[in-house]
């Protein structure tokens, strides 16, 4: 094995080779190399397992990326990812042959984690099952760094430590695949040596509750028992998803607010007057959606009488606010894309705190939160605000991120992470009449960091509110057992 060279590892450790450390690599080769060997060995006792296991990461992993896996193996799990560009690295040469024999389309490489060095860049990096395996994980992570983007994704599994006692009995008893002591990471160790390694933790979560393949009693428990309290704690494996450190963007990115309008047609001055220029230049995409009013007359007259403002007039095609904020966002040319509602409640002096949110890194999708400080008297009525307390945090448990406030109408994100939402919308379809839902459920499908961002929220001084309390709380209820069905419980 040839250990890495001191220019190639990180200025703190460039000491000599660790003898120690060869002789651990050395012996996990051969073991991993035996049983890619031993095609009459045993059966794969773990097969449901690693089943549900990709299942997890489809969820995760959406079609089309550019996918990394250490550890690879077989290749398996990579493979069923479809990724456009897929790598499997591993240490081990018998399995690797294994792998291209299995998936030559796929790009397999023999080299040893620590000392990785691969042409990226990845969307997503994989290490499943490998950093309880690892001799030193922050040398690892650190490696990674180098083939990541600002967007890349890194998803781990491991073995919870509560199993430990359990799978060590198995092996004795030989009803298990024979496996070489472990580090036993938990959720905190990981977390941690992420953040020293340059990389934040998003979200994490306990999956596989009954490994074995037993009808009925299998499925309730993976799918609706581990997720709730207490059997969440009894899970078999911790799933984590991470993001680089953030960083702030270069240059100035240029923003395109949508705003989209019906029976707006008193505000319409106002939202030229008060939306301010921000970053590299800031355009206003107005939306008309079959007011009854002059609402588009309104917006062209504006339109004329600032000849310095960039701005653009669509007339909505379809029906509903999400119809209306799909076109804007289509029509839009800004790097940032932001919502402000035409009915000025969320007031347009507020959107500098998001465009900072943005460019800062803190966050990938900015949401406005109404519910923080205290509201003008007619600005939500009392019904209405209970009903957004409890949605709150129906979906905050649901998505794995805190969302105080999934109706708040303004929201800003990357353009390119909007794309990435809009190709992978099948996964949820058209379900969604408001817009908030498509956006939200994509960014958590999609891993993004999602950030509340507390805003005062004002009265109408023009026209009448749109929101129609039971009935669309009748659809935000639907709404939670949609997510239900397509995120947490899958």
């Amino acid at each position: 094995m040839t250990l890495p060279s001191t220019q190639e590892l990180p200025e703190a450790r460039t000491s000599a080779p660790d003898p120690i450390q060869a002789a651990y690599v050395i012996e996990r080769i051969a073991h991993w190399d035996a049983l890619a060997r031993d095609v009459h060995g045993r059966r794969d006792t773990g097969r449901y397992y690693h089943r549900r296991i990709t299942d997890i990461y489809r969820l995760l992993v959406s079609p089309g990326q550019r996918v990394l896996e250490i550890g690879c193996g077989k290749g398996d799990l990579l493979a069923a990812l479809k990724p456009s560009r897929g790598v499997g690295v591993d240490f081990s040469g018998e399995t690797l042959r294994c792998a291209r024999e299995r998936h030559p389309h796929l790009e397999f490489v023999h080299q040893d984690a620590h000392e990785l060095a691969v042409d990226g860049p990845f969307d997503v990096v994989i290490l499943s099952e490998v950093v309880n395996d690892l001799w030193d994980v922050q040398t690892v992570l650190e490696r990674i760094r180098a083939v990541c983007t600002p967007s890349t994704r890194l998803v781990f599994n491991f073995y919870s430590r509560v199993w430990q006692p359990a799978l060590s009995a198995a092996r004795r008893a030989g009803a298990a695949r024979k496996m070489l002591r472990q580090n036993w990471l938990t959720v905190a160790d990981l977390s941690n040596l992420l953040q020293l390694s340059g990389f934040e933790l998003l979200r994490s979560s306990q999956e596989v509750l009954w490994p074995v393949p037993t009808p009925v009693l299998a499925w309730v428990a993976n799918t609706f028992l581990v997720k709730l309290w207490p059997f969440r704690h009894l899970a078999l494996t911790n799933v984590v998803v991470a993001r680089p450190a953030p960083k702030r963007a270069a240059g100035k990115p240029t923003v395109s607010v949508i705003v989209p309008a019906r029976n707006e047609a008193g505000n319409v001055p106002a939202i030229f007057a008060r939306t301010p220029e921000m970053g590299g230049g800031t355009e206003l995409v107005f939306v008309e959606g079959h007011s009854t009013d002059d609402t588009y007359a309104a917006i062209e007259r504006a339109v004329a009488a600032n000849p310095h403002r960039r701005s653009r007039l669509s007339r909505q095609r379809g029906t509903g606010k999400g119809d209306a904020v799909r076109l804007g966002f289509d029509e839009a040319s800004g790097d940032i894309l932001m919502i402000l509602d035409a009915d000025l409640t969320v007031p347009p002096e507020d959107l500098p705190r998001f465009y900072e949110a943005i460019v800062s890194g803190q966050g990938e999708l900015i949401n406005g939160v109404r519910l923080v400080y205290p509201m003008e008297d007619r600005a939500m009525r009392p019904l209405n605000f209970l009903g957004n307390k409890f949605f709150s945090l129906a979906f905050s448990w649901l998505l794995g991120q805190s969302i105080k406030d999934t109706l708040c109408g303004t929201k800003v994100m990357w353009r390119r992470d909007y794309q990435r939402i809009a190709a992978n919308r099948a996964y949820f379809g058209d379900f969604d009449p408001f817009g908030d839902f498509d956006i939200i459920f994509g960014a958590a499908k999609q891993n993004m960091k999602i950030i509340d961002l507390p805003i005062r929220y004002r009265e109408r001084t023009y026209g009448d509110t749109n929101i129609q309390r039971f009935r669309h709380g009748l659809v935000l209820l639907r709404m939670v057992l949609f997510a239900a069905g397509r995120i947490k419980f899958v």
